[in-house]
């Protein structure tokens, strides 16, 4: 890679993925079993990463997941993940997922996170200063802007930043 790095939009690397859930991967209820939906996750934000990076890319950590609705054996799955902020080797990227039944075409939000990538050497499998990202939308822009502060806390969580560090995370509360 060049000493020169060039930007993306988050459209530029914007991955969507669909699986129809079927009866292995649901629980004794029918429902889309936690784990599988994990999986699902971390694979299309995965892949979001590495389109933006051009690069390979590991999972650091996920945010906080709470299963907001279940989705049902039979309904289909649909993940979309965006890059929000690239910070040197690493990035978040925010994951949305949708339920959408097959018959009747509705759809509702089921779940969402911020998974944390580290783009790195495919050889050495070291971290790789990654590309920067544009956030043009009011909403890009506002995720954009609150990635700091989900970082700082990340770190602060980690016992890898001191409280008193986190300035962004701090202005939340002056």
């Amino acid at each position: 890679m060049s000493s020169t790095l060039r930007s993306k939009l988050v459209k530029d690397s914007e991955t969507t993925m669909t699986e129809l859930v079927m009866p292995n991967d649901t629980n004794h209820l029918g429902d889309l079993m936690g784990g599988n939906l994990m999986k699902w996750m971390d694979i299309a934000c995965a892949m979001c990463a590495s389109r933006h990076t051009n690069s390979a890319v590991v999972t650091a950590s996920v945010d906080n997941i709470s299963f907001k609705s279940s989705i049902k054996l039979g309904e289909i799955c649909i993940l979309n993940a965006v890059v929000t902020r690239v910070f040197n080797s690493s990035l978040e990227v925010y994951v949305t997922v949708y339920a959408e039944n097959a018959v009747t075409a509705q759809t509702r939000k089921a779940n969402e996170a911020y998974f944390t990538f580290v783009s790195v050497d495919s050889v050495k499998h070291r971290p790789v200063k990654a590309l920067p990202v544009i956030p043009q939308t009011p909403e890009e822009v506002e995720r954009f802007e609150g990635a700091q502060r989900r970082r700082e806390l990340r770190l602060i969580l980690a016992g890898r930043l001191k409280p008193s560090q986190a300035n962004d995370l701090k202005s939340l509360f002056q």
